[in-house]
């Protein structure tokens, strides 16, 4: 049988992405908080490939492939080319083989990722141009079903980004770190749709940096950018799994925040919150929706549960779990505990959880005057 496409599944209804790899393999102990390189697709590959097959058993239509920051430039950025333990050619075709794995356990599809280079910044656009195509020839013969382009917050360079992923001729979808101020150079939200729209690319929206409230938000300002323009294209949604509405009007969003990156933890979306999350999404229009940073394979599971009647598929996980515990309550201690209220989704919906730290403000400050590299 053959494996339907990305287009095909998004034209009868939503899409479930994948969550965060480089957060999660840091936090195991498999990646460098602050660099987030992949060298671990190679030096431990059954990390990764646990990781995969945990969001696939999750609900995940896709495996992305584990190539964040997988350029050569990137991978030689403040360490030195001597230092570079591994080229992007080695760690993009490991990444593929793990992914393969992974996506073949579940006819999930296989998303060869792109993220933005600092020769872009420092060199210019033909340099970039330089890293993208040597990333595009390693996924040319690796099988995989589609590109997607994250966490470029300069609509300039996810331009040129895209003008090298067309070269491999599969769907395309863009995807921009931008919260309500637009990009890194004030390009407006609406701005940066219409081109993303006008790259060719199938499906365009935002990933990470801001979390769930406040992409959304900027997707229905994308939505709406699109509708004025009559362009029709399929909306994305990835943010970031943590909670950060302070963060919404700065242009680092998450990255600003005195906790980033280890003491992000009580930030972290319940599972509820990321069935609401998957509600709004879908409501708001956007059709594939997946998590970004601090987004774990519980909260994917939450998506894909979520979204069942739209899908009309149950997640691999539901032999052993249930949206909102289910029958598996009824006869548990849990259930002594709440009675039958436990077993709905209207007793959980309704929660406002506790933090556990009396001491502990709702908010911080953002940092000011930071430069992002």
């Amino acid at each position: 049988m053959v494996k339907k496409g990305l287009l095909q599944r998004l034209s009868e209804g939503p899409v479930v992405g994948d969550g965060s790899m480089c957060f999660l393999l840091e936090k195991r102990g498999y990646a460098k908080s602050g660099m987030f390189t992949p060298e671990a697709v190679i030096d431990y590959p059954e990390a990764v490939l646990q990781v995969h097959r945990e969001y696939v058993r999750s609900g995940a239509d896709v495996v992305q492939t584990a190539t964040f920051y997988a350029t050569d430039d990137k991978l030689a950025y403040g360490t030195g080319k001597e230092k570079v333990a591994y080229s992007s050619v080695d760690i993009n075709k490991a990444a593929c083989e793990l992914a393969r794995k992974a996506a073949s356990e579940n006819d999930c599809l296989i998303a060869g990722g792109f993220s933005p280079v600092p020769s872009f910044r420092d060199e210019g656009e033909e340099a970039a141009r330089k890293e993208f195509s040597k990333q595009a020839d390693a996924y040319r013969n690796e099988s995989i079903d589609f590109v997607i382009a994250e966490f470029f917050h300069d609509i300039r360079e996810i331009e040129v980004c895209a003008e090298e992923m067309r070269k491999l001729n599969l769907p395309i979808v863009l995807c921009m770190r931008i919260g309500p101020g637009g990009d890194v150079n004030g390009t407006a939200v609406e701005d940066c749709a219409l081109r993303m729209a006008k790259t060719g690319a199938d499906v365009i929206g935002t990933n990470c940096s801001f979390d769930c409230n406040t992409s959304i938000k900027v997707l229905k300002r994308i939505k709406a950018a699109l509708v004025h323009e009559n362009l029709d294209k399929y909306l994305i949604c990835q943010p970031t799994g943590f909670l950060c509405p302070e963060t919404e009007d700065h242009p680092n969003g998450f990255f600003s925040l005195p906790e980033y990156p280890l003491c992000l933890d009580p930030r972290i979306m319940t599972r509820i919150e990321a069935h609401r999350f998957a509600r709004q999404a879908w409501d708001a229009g956007v059709s594939y929706i997946g998590g970004c940073c601090g987004f774990e394979p519980h909260h994917i599971r939450s998506i894909a549960e979520e979204l069942e009647p739209e899908r009309k598929l149950n997640p691999p996980v539901h032999d052993m779990a249930r949206a909102f515990g289910g029958e598996f309550f009824k006869n548990s201690l849990t259930s002594e505990l709440r009675k039958e209220v436990l077993r709905t989704g209207d007793y959980w919906y309704s929660m406002n959880p506790a933090s556990g730290r009396p001491f502990s403000s709702s908010v911080s400050k953002p940092k000011t005057g930071m430069k992002f590299q």
